[in-house]
C-alpha cells in the first residue's frame, strides 16, 4: 500500500495559508491535514469549515479533516459541504459512533475514527466495517510540536494486524510527534498515512524534508517488522 504524507496546517503560517498549502503540495505532499479544535474536547480553538472551503480553492490534494470537537454530529454537514475528503471523528465523544460514521460515508466523504493515546483498540470493535481510516493519536491532542509517546508504537503494530484481516482497505494514520527520525519506524509498524506539522512547516525546505521522510520510509520497508 502506498505511504502518504499529510502535512498539518496547524503549524503553517496562517498569514500566508494559501501559499503554505500550495508550497507543501509542490514539495510533494499527498494530503492536507486540517485540525479542527473547539476549546472543549481539547483546550485550543482553531479553524472551522471556512478554512476547509478556502483550502479546497488553492489545492487539488485531498483534504484530511480531523474533528477534535465534543459534538461532531452538529458539524458534519458543514465540513462535508466545505469539501472534506476524509472526515475523522473521535471515538471518545461519539455516543452513536456507527451512526456517525455511516452518515459521513452516505454523504460522500471517507469516514475516519480517531483514538487518543489512552483509548484502547477495543473501542473499534464492531465498527471497522464502517470506517475507511483509523487515526492513532501518538500525542495527547490539542497542541502541535509535542513529542511522540513511545508506547503508541505498540498500539500501531497491534492495529495493523487487526486491519490486515479486514475485508476492505482501511488506512492507518498516525498523528503526533511524527518526524524524520521516527517516520521509518512508524512505517515499519504498519502506518500508512503520516501527519506531520512542525516537522514540515517548521523546516526551511519543505521539499527536502518530505523527500527525507520518504527516504526513511523506503529504507524501513526494506526490512521486515521484528517484534
Amino acid at each position: 500500500m502506498e505511504k502518504l504524507i499529510s502535512p498539518s496546517i496547524l503549524s503553517a503560517d496562517f498569514t500566508q495559508l494559501g501559499r503554505e498549502i500550495q508550497a507543501v503540495e509542490k514539495a510533494g505532499a499527498d494530503w492536507i491535514h486540517i485540525d479542527v479544535m473547539d476549546g472543549h474536547f481539547v483546550p485550543p480553538i482553531t479553524v472551522g469549515p471556512m478554512i476547509v472551503k478556502a483550502a479546497k480553492k488553492v489545492t487539488s490534494l485531498p483534504l484530511d479533516v480531523h474533528l477534535m470537537v465534543e459534538t461532531p454530529d452538529q458539524h458534519l454537514d458543514a465540513f462535508i459541504e466545505a469539501g472534506s475528503h476524509y472526515l475523522t471523528v473521535h471515538a471518545e465523544v461519539c455516543r452513536h459512533l456507527q451512526r456517525t460514521l455511516t452518515y459521513i460515508r452516505q454523504n460522500g466523504c471517507k469516514a475516519g475514527v480517531s483514538l487518543n493515546p489512552s483509548t484502547p483498540l477495543s473501542s473499534l470493535n464492531h465498527i471497522l466495517q464502517d470506517v475507511d481510516m483509523v487515526l492513532i493519536m501518538s500525542v495527547n491532542p490539542g497542541y502541535g510540536g509535542q513529542e511522540f509517546i513511545p508506547h503508541t508504537l505498540h498500539k500501531i503494530r497491534d492495529l495493523h494486524r487487526i486491519l490486515s484481516s479486514s475485508d476492505h482497505t482501511i488506512l492507518l494514520e498516525v498523528d503526533g510527534g511524527v518526524k524524520i527520525d521516527n517516520i521509518g519506524e512508524l512505517a515499519r509498524a504498519g502506518a500508512d498515512v503520516f501527519v506531520a506539522g512542525s516537522a514540515i512547516f517548521g523546516s526551511k525546505d519543505y521539499a527536502k524534508t518530505i523527500s527525507l521522510m520518504r527516504g526513511e520510509i523506503g529504507s524501513a520497508l526494506k526490512n521486515p517488522l521484528i517484534d
